[in-house]
């Protein structure tokens, strides 16, 4: 009777194994790597922010993915104090522009709530703490307000900067139900230097590589 010859070692599979282990290591660590950079630059986690609709459009779309910085890491000419943030209004006297108009794009917290999606608009103008800034706006973004008394927050109750969509037809302090109040120097998250058009899908993916917001 002739004897079983054993079974030849599984040295290939075990190969395939540690090949499929080793590329998602590579993976994951080139993603940790480019994380770790763009965080070392901007300053801000996370980095990036995907855009869900289209209030800043069209010089930031739906779906675009925008790179995110500090605000005071380099501030550009008229920036309001040492905020780090140039309001249009700024711009408009010292030629700063971002995204095809003045003035920066901010990512902040609406009335400082942590919780709530962040909002990416540009800061228009700065207004004082008991300001009447009526007579500071464009008459085009301050909706059926006749004066002062008629706006929501004015005068200010506190200092901030006064933001709009590029999209938008009113400011986001303007109205019944304003997006949020003056928007506070520590409320903000950053600045919004550069976006890559249709990336913003890939942020289910990433994970809190990147932060979805609305705008």
């Amino acid at each position: 009777m002739s004897e079983r010859s054993p079974d030849p070692p599984a040295n290939g599979t075990e190969a395939g194994w540690g090949t499929l282990a080793l590329d998602v290591v590579s993976v994951f660590a080139s993603v940790a790597l480019v994380a770790g950079l763009l965080f070392a630059i901007s300053g801000v986690w996370p980095p990036l922010v995907a855009i869900e609709s289209g209030s800043m459009e069209p010089h930031i779309q739906t779906n675009d993915l925008v790179f995110v910085m500090n605000e005071e890491r380099f501030s550009g000419p008229g920036s309001q104090g040492d905020t780090g943030v140039v309001p249009a209004r700024a711009g408009d006297r010292t030629g700063y522009s971002t995204f095809q108009q003045t003035g920066d794009v901010i990512v902040y917290h609406p009335d400082g709530d942590t919780r709530a999606t962040p909002i990416i608009h540009r800061a228009m103008l700065w207004v004082e703490d008991g300001e009447n800034w009526y007579n500071e706006a464009d008459p085009d973004y301050l909706g059926s307000a006749d004066n002062c008394a008629e706006l929501t927050g004015c005068p200010a109750d506190h200092a901030g900067f006064i933001t709009k969509g590029d999209a938008n037809a009113g400011y986001d302090q303007v109205g019944a139900n304003p997006l949020s109040s003056p928007v506070r120097p520590r409320w903000i998250v950053g600045t919004a230097e550069a976006r890559v058009p249709w990336l913003g899908n890939i942020r289910l993916s990433l994970g809190t590589f990147v932060r979805g917001l609305v705008v």
